[in-house]
């Protein structure tokens, strides 16, 4: 039985009633300099105009201030390491939280425990009257053209053949900028495209090494100690054909194998996919 259930909870009026010390607390946990601890507490105790008389806060942050959203994100921390702690799956924006369940009765009993956590631990205030377990309809999440053609755009520059930078660094920044896309769009049910993106990403991995090679000398030696035959290393090291056309190569292939491209920090969209939905 899948996951058809989902527990609705709505923090009430949420950046009007986040405790002070609660939050000042959790920021502490992070942040040092007792200058700029005391800068964010003045900027929450710094009160809202009502007509001509400034009225003192004691709960809440300022609505429409910049570091509002930031401190919601960083009192609700908590929430999330709780949720992956009991194994749940979730997803959060700001204050809207949706977890998934298999059946109303599990829903309930997961409402109902979150919502003690939340007044114990967060000081905040569940609205009992709009949260509630809802069934899901069967409908899945699907990422949109839009967000698979960001992904490549910023591959394609991470990747890019003019970039004169280390693998390993190059390597590193591809693995954050995967890790952070996955983070958010990795709850889409939309497993299809995945194995073709992860081919192509590899792709675009082994056009970066073939260029750094530069050599015909560097690429047989190269492709000799990655285990391509000599003769396929030798014609496709001679071909006057394009990084990105030799990328694909048997020679390239067999010899950057997908094995040794994650052994030098690669990151595979599929693991984390299936990872995100409890395969591994």
């Amino acid at each position: 039985m899948g996951y058809r259930f989902a527990v609705d909870l709505d923090l009430e009026k949420f950046f009007d009633r986040v405790n002070h010390d609660v939050l000042m607390a959790r920021v502490a946990r992070k942040v040092r300099d007792k200058c700029l601890l005391g800068l964010i507490g003045r900027y929450l105790r710094a009160g809202v105009l009502v007509g001509d008389i400034i009225q003192a806060t004691e709960l809440g942050t300022p609505q429409g201030g910049p570091l509002s959203p930031l401190l919601a994100n960083i009192l609700l921390d908590d929430l999330d390491k709780e949720l992956q702690r009991r194994g749940y799956r979730f997803a959060r924006y700001a204050d809207d939280l949706l977890i998934l369940v298999k059946s109303p009765r599990t829903g309930e009993r997961v409402k109902a425990s979150i919502t003690r956590y939340l007044t114990r631990e967060l000081k905040l205030v569940v609205n009992e009257q709009k949260s509630r377990v809802v069934k899901t309809n069967g409908t899945k999440l699907r990422w949109s053209d839009q967000a698979f053609a960001d992904f490549k755009h910023h591959v394609r520059q991470l990747t890019g053949r003019s970039w004169g930078v280390s693998m390993g660094y190059r390597l590193g920044r591809l693995a954050r900028y995967i890790r952070g896309w996955m983070n958010y769009f990795g709850i889409s049910d939309y497993y299809r495209p995945i194995p073709e993106i992860d081919s192509w990403t590899r792709r675009r991995i082994r056009m970066c090494y073939w260029k750094q090679w530069r050599w015909v000398r560097t690429k047989v030696r190269n492709l000799l100690a990655l285990g391509t035959s000599k003769r396929q290393a030798i014609l496709t090291a001679l071909s006057s054909k394009s990084y990105w056309h030799l990328s694909k190569t048997l020679a390239t292939q067999t010899g950057m194998t997908n094995d040794w491209l994650k052994s030098q920090g690669l990151i595979s969209v599929r693991a984390l996919w299936m990872r995100a939905h409890g395969y591994t």
